[in-house]
């Protein structure tokens, strides 16, 4: 490949949008969600499905329901989503992003599976 179809393509690239954002996976059954945030969304839903899939998901709960239950009693949606700019300090948009929903949706104990935040 040539040194113009290399910066060529470099460019494309890069004009190629990211989104970060806020999740939610629903336990239809029994109503419990769990919401994260992450800072690429593109293909979300087949890597955590994977994990799930595989028993290597990060939070026991959740990972015990979907063995249980199957893929079946669950959805996932992107409840919020923003592009990523360069200039943006996308960890710390992450977190305010992720707080407001974890305020506003409470997914904790009999409600989701997300752990209380420490007093």
């Amino acid at each position: 490949m040539d040194k113009q179809r290399r910066k060529e393509l470099a460019e494309q690239y890069k004009q190629i949008s990211i989104y970060m954002g806020i999740i939610k996976i629903t336990n239809i059954v029994n109503g419990k969600i769990f919401i994260m945030s992450y800072s690429n969304l593109k293909n979300r839903w087949l890597t955590l499905r994977g994990q799930l899939d595989m028993g290597r998901f990060a939070n026991f709960e959740l990972q015990k329901d979907w063995k249980d239950m199957g893929e079946d009693a669950f959805t996932y949606e992107v409840i919020d989503q923003k592009e990523v700019k360069e200039e943006m300090d996308v960890q710390w948009e992450l977190k305010l992003l992720e707080n407001i929903w974890l305020e506003k949706l409470q997914p904790y104990g009999e409600k989701g599976y997300n752990k209380p935040p420490k007093l």
